[in-house]
């Protein structure tokens, strides 16, 4: 066995005692922070500046609760897509739903309609985005920061086929004032 070239360092080997006392320490330490508590953080603005209660948020309307003002020929109607979130700035969410008829085959054109709470536990159409008679379907939406996106599928022509859409648009709106504003779509691609 070679010598070692390093000391022996016996206040390395901790014995029972060093762990009572570095126990006790904390325990002062820990005790100690508890007493000594800063007092409660306060925050005051100049001016006065009030803030009005928030309106009780609530669920999102419900789409199974809603007749949408769509001519099926007795066939039912379907909610194909949805999406939640506050539009308006009012607080409480809506949501908004792709819904056509469902059809046997083909791509059947698509509403796309706001919902909002009505009266009770109940839901309304408040607007319609997407007429069915536009002859579009809505593959997908979101609500993000107070706008709606729906990527939109059309044709280019009455020769297509309705079951293959071959035109693709991404449209936004906004709530402005006391309306939705659709933003200017760009040109519509191939799909």
């Amino acid at each position: 066995m070679q010598p070692s070239a390093l000391p022996d360092l016996a206040h390395t080997h901790a014995r029972p005692i060093h762990w009572l006392a570095t126990a006790a320490a904390m325990a002062a330490v820990v005790a100690g922070a508890g007493v000594l508590q800063p007092e409660a953080a306060t925050a005051s603005q100049a001016g006065g500046i009030r803030t009005a209660a928030a309106p009780a948020a609530g669920p999102a309307p419900d789409p199974a609760a809603v007749t949408y003002p769509l001519e099926c020929a007795g066939a039912p109607s379907v909610v194909s897509k949805r999406a939640t979130g506050d539009i308006d700035g009012d607080g409480r969410p809506e949501t908004v739903v792709a819904a056509h008829c469902r059809a046997g085959s083909g791509t059947p054109p698509s509403g796309l309609y706001v919902l909002a709470r009505g009266a009770g536990a109940g839901a309304r159409v408040v607007a319609t985005l997407v007429e069915p008679a536009e002859r579009r379907s809505v593959s997908e939406i979101s609500v993000r920061d107070g706008v709606v996106t729906a990527t939109l599928l059309g044709y280019s022509s009455p020769d297509v086929p309705s079951c293959c859409p071959d035109q693709r648009e991404t449209v936004k709106w906004r709530w402005q004032g006391d309306k939705f504003v659709r933003s200017a779509p760009a040109e519509a691609h191939g799909v």
